[in-house]
């Protein structure tokens, strides 16, 4: 039996290796394949919701409204909300879209959107897909739902091995990926920032919280919105579902589909799930709707990478790079930039824009993940060589801690904290309390040249209010590390430690905290790759 099985296995991955190695081409598979341009809605003020707030943008002199959406559970309740509100368009962008449970209740209620009229186009990334997340592709059977992969593998399955292999031999292509995450209805209302669709960046799986933040948005700046999603849905790397799967999904399949989501939402509501029970009131998306939430109407500039980013970068063509306006903004700051990135690799330019601020007194306070609450290891190996001289410089570094001791400002509750599972996932940038930034992009190099990117800047000292207050209560002892330095004598560099507080009284470690010791060994290990231009 064993051999039998290796034979077939070694057979399958010689193949597959033979014929990458036969055509790796500058498009992905599928791009050849028929499939028609369409636009965002034309006229979103033939719908409640842009009448709503077509009114509202017109009394606040053009500008836009914007709540942030701090808790990851009410992240997922206002996205089951919108939907169910959608009356003509629905338009999904996200790096990626998990099969979990609150994977398929946003996909049942995608579908049952669909059923009552509504148009649906969502566009995924292909990148970091598992078993499961195919789920939502049947749903590209109904005639009023598409689906497109962007950059998509050609292997279909989720073997490790064979994705693997496929990106060794095609590298230049698939190291290029879409990371904005965006979500509008009817060309009126949006959804933007850093949240992906998964339990864990709901902030509901014990096993694992991704802290992040979604930026409500309504107005004027809806339509730009709906512009990017355009550029991204017809550029010729997304690639309808159906070019990859060989043809249409059938009817059968989506009837089989619509039993399955039935069953798992009725397993999940029995589950007593608080998310769940909540989505039926109606908050928080009513309240926002209703004006019992207030909106705060301010002037916000969209910024997004162009889907041929990378043409872009070595100057094969014209486009956009938002990271220019993120670094513009920061490099104009006077006195005070505050950030939080959850991976932080500033490369030379980085390292160059922060000394160019401290020279000018600018305070600079960055927070960003520790070890013990890093999920990406290799991320976290390459920032471990800028803490020595991002403090030598006088920038002022926190660490989040894995098991938060106040969650006031973490967007979980304390029934999730005690797990002490957390991490940080949200791009949030301060710029002298008078600007925000929120959207995809880390500060980090794959963020900066790698992947596509989406975000606003708004320019509203109240949000800047908000966000600041939410930084300092992450970083106060009880919930971060925050590192210094140690001087160790004549001709000797620095060594770090890492103060917090813990059961009330103030704790200092020189060696870095870590979830085991084979966890810290790990990082010190993969720090000696000269990767950094890949993190």
């Amino acid at each position: 039996m064993f051999t039998l099985m290796a034979e077939r296995f070694f057979l399958s991955l010689v193949l597959l290796t033979l014929a990458f190695l036969g055509g790796c081409a500058a498009l992905p598979p599928g791009a050849n394949f028929p499939k028609i341009a369409s636009s965002a809605l034309v006229h979103p003020d033939a719908t409640s919701l842009g009448r709503r707030f077509d009114d509202a943008g017109r009394q606040h002199g053009g500008n836009s409204g914007f709540r942030i959406i701090p808790a990851g559970a009410d992240g997922f309740l206002m996205r089951m909300q919108m939907i169910n509100a959608a009356e003509k368009t629905l338009d999904l962008q996200y790096f990626i879209f998990r099969g979990d449970d609150t994977g398929q209740l946003l996909t049942g209620a995608v579908l049952r959107a669909a059923d009552r009229g509504v148009r649906v186009r969502v566009l995924l990334d292909d990148g970091e897909t598992m078993a499961g997340d195919e789920q939502i592709a049947k749903l590209a059977a109904h005639p009023l739902i598409e689906i497109r992969i962007f950059n998509p593998f050609t292997y279909r399955g989720h073997s490790t091995l064979f994705r693997a292999t496929e990106f060794m031999f095609d590298a230049s292509r698939l190291d290029y990926r879409m990371h904005n995450k965006l979500f509008v209805v009817d060309n009126a209302i949006a959804l933007i920032g850093g949240r992906n669709i998964g339990d864990q960046y709901f902030q509901i799986d014990p096993e694992s919280q991704f802290a992040d933040d979604d930026v409500f948005a309504a107005g004027p700046i809806a339509q730009k919105l709906s512009s990017s999603f355009d550029e991204f849905w017809n550029n010729a790397l997304s690639i309808p579902v159906e070019a990859l799967a060989g043809g249409k999904p059938s009817r059968a399949a989506l009837k089989e589909r619509r039993v399955e989501l039935k069953e798992q939402s009725r397993e999940i509501k029995a589950s007593g799930a608080d998310y769940v029970k909540r989505v039926a009131s109606g908050e928080p998306f009513g309240g926002i709707v209703s004006g019992r939430l207030p909106l705060i109407w301010a002037h916000a500039q969209l910024i997004y990478d162009s889907p041929d980013k990378k043409d872009v970068e070595s100057g094969e063509m014209a486009g956009m790079l938002m990271h220019r306006a993120v670094v513009n903004a920061a490099t104009a700051v006077k006195s005070e930039l505050l950030m939080v990135t959850p991976y932080l690799i500033p490369g030379q330019a980085g390292m160059q824009l922060f000394r160019d601020l401290r020279q000018r007194k600018v305070r600079v306070r960055i927070l960003t993940s520790s070890l013990e609450s890093s999920t990406v290891l290799l991320a976290q190996s390459g920032y471990m060589h800028y803490r020595i001289p991002l403090l030598e410089s006088g920038v002022e570094l926190y660490e989040i801690r894995s098991l938060l001791g106040n969650t006031r400002g973490s967007g979980e509750t304390r029934a999730i904290s005690r797990y002490g599972n957390y991490s940080l996932h949200a791009k949030l940038f301060v710029f002298d309390r008078q600007r925000v930034f929120i959207g995809s992009m880390n500060f980090d190099q794959r963020s900066m040249h790698l992947n596509t990117e989406i975000g606003l800047i708004i320019d509203s000292p109240e949000l800047a209010r908000q966000i600041a207050a939410r930084f300092d209560a992450m970083v106060q002892p009880a919930n971060a590390y925050m590192l210094a330095l140690r001087q160790n004598g004549a001709g000797m560099e620095p060594s770090l430690v890492w103060r917090t507080r813990k059961g009330g009284r103030a704790v200092e470690y020189d060696t870095e905290p870590a979830r085991s010791d084979w966890q810290r060994v790990k990082a010190n290990i993969l720090s000696m790759l000269p990767v950094d231009d890949e993190l």
